[in-house]
């Protein structure tokens, strides 16, 4: 079956790209808008410090203990070095020792504010301003902001750019490292997990591959009750109409066949039927005739005699019981009357009972019985007519046994068909006599038909039996015996 276009395949890739383009977003919204979003916390934090700071001056607790350590927290929290001045640029607080590298900038920024050429300015008000800039010395990035507080004193704020682009360039790296893992990992989960959606639908491929084949004993047998269940539930259901249907509508076939055949046959049959009935009772009849005269005249007065002409008129009057029954059964055969069922059956298992109910009569007639072993081979036919071919065939072997007396039973698979024969060692059919077999009371030895009392319709119930089914049929010669054989379709 070809996996090209696996459903399975196809899950894990959509997801797999799925994934990868998820990561790729968050990749790209994070290197293009996550360093503008630290900046605006970065403001944020440094407005939220000068309003603390600029409270604390004001209430005049800006030396106090509690005070140092709310400071401690603002610049290490937030990672803001801050130093305030007064009036005179005394240094108030600073969260530095060398506070010299803030105090300059702050003096710069207070009388150079004119000659300074920021970067970019943030936020600009009354009491303060808020900068990126780039420091002369270290040429590092800050953002500074500074000011005068409600008391006067002087104030800057300064916070390294630098960590924030590099806080940035982490993360974008460490996404990008996750959402490869994220991705490889997903796609081998979707593998697994779509294993459990895809395995029902291969299931139900492999059974509709059966269906396509007629092959109606495969069964849909999960357990889940998800869509795919139900889906089988109706497969399975499909599948009984369908064999029902197709049961239904080969009979119908047979019978149109049949009925088409029937018409033009009927008047040739019936003028044939009454013609050979007439020519094969006619010995019979005038044996027993003639032997009832001999009873009636007293020809022989003894005992033993009169039982000799009893035995005779008995027995040639089962052999024309035996003979109407068989011409009975061909006439229903020929006219159509007799309605074939065709229904699927193991041919295997009907030929082996019919063997072992014969198996004791092989033994008194010191018959050799082979079968070779063959499996299961279920056919679509009529299951009695089938068993009365095989019985035909099977007692005109037993009949014309010789030689070795071996019969060889033999079940033979092909394409659409199952080839069913019978083997007995003896002597062959003259060449002759070969196209009329089959023909209504055609005997090849008439004496020795005679002598087993065959009557020469079993082999024309055998013609009509698988016309009537539309298979083949026919008969080997082979130098140490007689194969016949008939052909079954497979189901």
């Amino acid at each position: 079956m070809d996996m090209k276009y696996s459903i399975r395949k196809q899950f894990a890739l959509v997801f797999g790209l799925l994934m990868a383009g998820t990561v790729l977003l968050c990749w790209f919204i994070n290197n293009t808008f996550l360093e503008k979003y630290y900046l605006n916390n970065k403001k944020k934090a440094m407005m939220s410090a000068y309003h603390v700071i600029n409270d604390a001056s004001n209430a005049g607790t800006i030396d106090s203990d509690a005070f140092d350590l709310e400071f401690q927290k603002i610049c290490g929290k937030n990672n803001i070095n801050i130093i305030l001045l007064d009036a005179q640029t005394r240094t108030v607080k600073t969260s530095i020792n060398d506070y010299e590298l803030l105090s300059r900038p702050l003096l710069d920024y207070l009388f150079r504010k004119d000659d300074i050429q920021y970067e970019r300015i943030l936020a600009e008000e009354r009491n303060y301003s808020m900068y990126i800039e780039t420091d002369i010395r270290s040429h590092l990035e800050y953002v500074d902001m500074w000011g005068v507080l409600d008391n006067g004193n002087l104030f800057l704020f300064r916070s390294p750019l630098e960590s924030i682009q590099e806080s940035v360039s982490l993360a974008n790296r460490f996404l990008a490292y996750v959402g490869m893992g994220a991705t490889i990992f997903s796609a081998v989960i979707i593998l697994l997990v779509s294993r459990r959606i895809t395995e029902p639908v291969m299931e139900l491929t492999r059974i509709s591959e059966r269906m396509r084949h007629l092959d109606f004993d495969a069964k849909y047998t999960g357990s889940s009750r998800t869509e795919i269940a139900l889906l089988g539930q109706n497969i399975n259901q499909l599948s009984e109409t369908l064999e029902t249907t197709i049961s239904e509508l080969k009979r119908a076939n047979n019978e149109l066949k049949r009925d088409i055949e029937k018409k033009n046959k009927t008047d040739e049959m019936r003028r044939e039927f009454l013609a050979n009935v007439s020519h094969e009772l006619k010995t019979p009849l005038a044996l027993i005739q003639g032997y009832a005269e001999g009873l009636k005249e007293e020809i022989n007065d003894d005992a033993r005699s009169r039982e000799y002409y009893c035995e005779v008129i008995m027995d040639e009057a089962s052999r024309m019981n035996a003979m109407v029954k068989k011409l009975l059964t061909l006439n229903q055969l020929e006219f159509g009357n007799d309605a074939v069922t065709m229904e699927r059956f193991d041919v295997t298992t009907l030929v082996r009972n019919y063997l072992q109910s014969a198996e004791i009569l092989c033994r008194q007639k010191e018959i050799t019985l082979k079968m070779a072993d063959a499996p299961p081979l279920s056919v679509w036919a009529d299951e009695f007519m089938v068993e009365e071919v095989f019985g035909n065939y099977f007692s005109n072997a037993i009949n014309h046994v010789a030689g070795k007396r071996i019969i060889d039973v033999k079940l033979t698979v092909k394409e659409k068909t199952v080839r069913v024969s019978v083997f007995n060692t003896g002597v062959p059919i003259p060449e002759e006599s070969l196209p009329h077999i089959w023909e209504k009371f055609y005997k090849v030895d008439k004496a020795r038909t005679r002598e087993y009392g065959g009557s020469g319709v079993g082999l024309s119930i055998v013609k009509a039996t698988m016309e009537a089914l539309n298979q083949a049929y026919g008969v080997c010669n082979y130098d140490n015996g007689v194969e016949f054989w008939f052909e079954l379709e497979r189901a």
